[in-house]
């Protein structure tokens, strides 16, 4: 025996909304949750069909006290449909106009455009011009490196990082001379230190 089909959530909101319809009354949560049951619709899943018919409008909730009521009578279905058609015809209006425009925008820009021998051979010439400025493009990218503002940038580089260079060989010696002056008796293990990570007696200043 196959196992019976559990009901969509379009059902389920027509089932809920056909208990308010039916008594026209107001109900608490779990008011609803027993009555639900009775339709078909699980207890468990009342309270997210409820919520999903009060964000489209179907059904209303208020605050009474420290309870919460809900509510819903055919007039508001009624009322939420004839507005979702007023808005749906106003869309196909502004709709129905915007083609309007584009047939007519269409019409224009066709003018002037029609197939000729004329039309034709232009057409064939901006294409072989627009070849021909994608070919000279790509050149222009490959002597890129030759552009003068691209060795300007390249040189004012080299500068600053020449400066850079000299400014921390400064700081090194200055540390070496500070490292003398304070630890004379650790020369021996300071020039040790020194040549392991790098600094030789012939590390001097970068010329250009």
């Amino acid at each position: 025996q196959s196992k019976k089909r559990g009901l969509s959530l379009d059902e389920k909101r027509e089932k809920m909304l056909q208990i308010f319809y039916e008594s026209q009354d107001f109900f608490l949560l779990k008011e609803l949750e027993k009555l639900g049951p009775k339709k078909g619709v699980i207890s468990q899943s009342v309270k997210d069909v409820i919520q999903n018919l009060v964000d489209d409008d179907l059904v209303f909730k208020e605050k009474i006290g420290t309870s919460v009521y809900f509510w819903s009578l055919p007039s508001c279905a009624g009322n939420q449909l004839r507005n979702i058609q007023k808005k749906l015809n106003s869309d196909i209006q502004i709709s129905k106009r915007r083609h309007a425009e584009l047939v007519d925008q269409h019409t224009n820009l066709k003018k002037g455009r029609e197939n000729s021998d004329e039309r034709n051979q232009a057409l064939d010439a901006l294409k072989t011009i627009e070849t021909k400025f994608n070919e000279l493009s790509g050149e222009m990218v490959q002597y890129s490196d030759n552009d003068p503002a691209t060795f300007d940038a390249m040189k004012q580089a080299v500068e600053v990082a020449h400066t850079a260079a000299n400014r921390w060989t400064d700081n090194i010696f200055t540390l070496r001379q500070w490292c003398s002056n304070n630890f004379p008796q650790a020369k021996e293990q300071l020039d040790h230190l020194y040549n392991e990570i790098g600094i030789t007696d012939d590390l001097d200043y970068l010329e250009l």
